[in-house]
C-alpha cells in the first residue's frame, strides 16, 4: 500500500511557487535547448553527407539519421506548444523501457481528478513524466537511441571546473601527509569529513569556497553531528551515493568517498547509483560516470579537450602547473584503482548504456537484474513507496508535498524514517523544506523571501536506522 501524505503536493495552481515557474520558464527553455542541440547535431551531419564519399551504405546512414533526428525535433517541439497552452499530457507509448504502465496508470488517476494537464498535474510527477516522454522520442528511432540530448551541456559546464578540481586534487595528495595525524586523532579527522560535506553540497554552485579551513564554531553549526556519531561507530562499513549532477559534483562526490575509505577506518565501500536515462538534465548516467574518471586520467587534454566542446564563451581559465597535473593524476589513478578492484562499485555493470542495456549486447537483450533494480530512480514515485514498487532502493524523500517546513524530517520521509541511516545534503532549488526551526525560519524568510528555490540556502539531514 502507498503512503498517504497528510498534505497535498506541489503543482503549478499556486503561480506563486516554483512549479509554476517550471511550466512557464524553466521546462521551455530546456525544451529549446534540446531542439537547438539536435539542429546543431544534423546540420554537422548534412556537411558529412555532402562530402564526396565512396561509401553510399554510410551516406545512406547519415541521411536515415538525419530524417529522425527531424522528427524529433517536430515532436518536441509540438510537446512545447501544447505544455504552453496547458493541453492534456498524453500517455507514454510502450517503447520497450520500463515504466511505461506505472506512468500511465497514474496520468489515468490524474485524469480522473482533472489534473493531467500541464499546469494542473503535481510537479513531481510531471517532472519525471516529462523526462520519460523525452526519452521515448529517442527511444523509438534506430540512430539516437543511445543519445544523451543534455550530454554536450554537461561537458560545457564540467570544462569550466578545471581551476577547482586541480585545487581539490592538490588539497587531497597534501592530505596524504597528514594521515598518520587523522589515524591518531578523530577530531581532526572529523574537521575534514565536514568539510568534505560542504564541498558535495556546494558542488554544483557557480562561486565556490571549497575545503575552507573552518573554525570549531563553523562545525558546530553544521547539522551533520550525528552522521559523524553514527559513522563513527561503523568499520569496513559501506556507503551509497545516490548521484545528482554530474560534470564538477560527481567529482566532489568521487573526492568525498574517496576520503571515506583511504583516509578513514570506517569505509571500505562506495556504491554509486546513477539514473538509466538522460534526467532532469544534468544527472548522472553510467556513461557519464565512465567518462568522468577517462578525462581525470589525462589531467592535459581534460582542459583543453573540454574547453574545445564548450558552447559558450568564458574567460580564459589559468593552466595549471606541472604538480597540479601530476596531483590530479594521482587521485585519478587511485579512483580508476578503486573501480577495477570493486572497492568503488556502480549499482549497474560496467558498459551499461542508456536504458539499461549493455553496449555490447543486441537490443533486444534483456537488461540485468541490477540494471532492473537501477530503473527505479526514474520512476515517477516517492521514496517512501519504494517497498512497494522495489524492495532494494529509494528514492524522492519527501516527496515534494506541502509539509509545513517546521514538519521533522523524520516525520516527512514517511514509512522510508529509520529503514537505514541516511544523509540529504540538499541546496534549495524548489518550493519543499523540512526540519526548520519556526524562529530560523521566519529569520531566513525576512532574509530572503526566494530562500526556497534560488540555491543559496542549504539542508543538511540525517537519520539513523531505527533500532529493532
Amino acid at each position: 500500500m502507498v503512503f498517504q501524505p497528510p498534505f497535498p503536493p506541489y503543482d503549478p495552481t499556486d503561480k506563486s511557487g516554483f512549479s509554476y515557474e517550471t511550466v512557464v520558464r524553466r521546462w521551455p527553455v530546456i525544451l529549446t535547448g534540446i531542439v537547438d542541440q539536435l539542429h546543431r547535431e544534423n546540420h554537422d551531419l548534412h556537411l558529412v553527407v555532402q562530402t564526396p564519399d565512396d561509401d553510399p551504405e554510410r551516406k545512406q546512414h547519415l541521411e536515415a539519421k538525419i530524417a529522425e533526428g527531424k522528427i524529433i525535433i517536430e515532436k518536441i517541439s509540438k510537446l512545447k506548444y501544447e505544455m504552453a497552452r496547458d493541453h492534456v499530457m498524453e500517455p507514454i507509448p510502450s517503447d520497450g523501457e520500463p515504466h511505461v504502465e506505472l506512468y500511465n496508470t497514474k496520468l489515468e488517476e490524474l485524469t480522473r481528478s482533472s489534473k493531467n494537464t500541464w499546469f494542473t498535474a503535481p510537479w513531481l510527477y510531471a517532472e519525471c513524466y516529462l523526462y520519460r516522454l523525452l526519452r521515448s522520442y529517442f527511444v523509438q528511432t534506430t540512430h539516437w537511441r543511445n543519445y544523451d540530448p543534455f550530454h554536450a551541456q554537461k561537458l560545457d559546464v564540467f570544462a569550466k571546473s578545471g581551476p577547482s578540481i586541480y585545487g581539490i586534487a592538490t588539497i587531497m595528495h597534501e592530505l596524504e601527509s597528514e594521515k598518520s595525524a587523522l589515524e591518531s586523532d578523530p577530531t581532526k579527522l572529523k574537521v575534514f569529513f565536514q568539510e568534505m560535506i560542504q564541498m558535495c553540497l556546494w558542488g554544483n554552485a557557480t562561486d565556490l569556497s571549497l575545503l575552507t579551513h573552518m573554525s570549531l564554531v563553523d562545525i558546530e553549526n553544521l547539522q551533520s553531528e550525528k552522521a559523524w556519531d553514527h559513522l563513527q561507530a561503523v568499520r569496513d562499513g559501506r556507503v551509497d551515493f545516490v548521484l545528482d549532477n554530474a560534470g564538477f559534483e560527481l567529482f566532489t562526490d568521487l573526492v568525498f568517498a574517496d576520503f571515506l575509505v583511504t583516509y578513514t577506518p570506517y569505509v571500505s565501500k562506495v556504491v554509486f547509483h546513477p539514473k538509466l536515462i538522460p534526467w532532469f538534465v544534468s544527472d548522472v548516467t553510467p556513461p557519464d560516470f565512465k567518462e568522468t574518471i577517462e578525462f581525470l586520467l589525462d589531467p592535459k587534454s581534460f582542459l583543453s579537450d573540454l574547453a574545445s566542446t564548450s558552447t559558450t564563451t568564458s574567460p580564459s581559465q589559468p593552466q595549471p602547473s606541472v604538480e597540479q597535473q601530476q596531483h590530479l593524476r594521482e587521485l585519478a589513478g587511485r579512483l580508476r584503482r578503486y573501480v577495477s578492484e570493486g572497492v568503488f562499485e556502480l549499482s549497474v555493470p560496467s558498459g551499461t548504456a542508456l536504458g539499461g542495456r549493455h553496449t555490447t549486447a543486441t537490443l533486444t537483450t534483456p537488461s540485468t537484474k541490477e540494471s532492473s533494480l537501477a530503473q527505479f530512480w526514474t520512476a515517477p514515485v516517492a521514496y517512501w513507496d519504494m517497498a512497494t514498487y522495489d524492495q532494494e532502493f529509494y528514492r524522492k524523500l519527501t516527496g515534494d508535498i506541502q509539509w509545513p517546513s517546521w514538519t521533522p524530517f523524520e516525520e516527512a520521509l514517511g514509512p522510508l524514517a529509520g529503514s537505514f541511516p541516511l544523509l540529504s545534503l540538499r541546496t534549495n532549488k524548489a518550493d519543499v523544506a523540512v526540519g526548520l526551526d519556526k524562529e530560523v525560519l521566519a529569520q531566513t524568510e525576512e532574509k530572503d523571501e526566494k530562500w526556497r528555490v534560488n540555491g543559496k540556502f542549504a539542508l543538511i539531514s540525517f537519520l539513523g536506522k531505527r533500532s529493532e
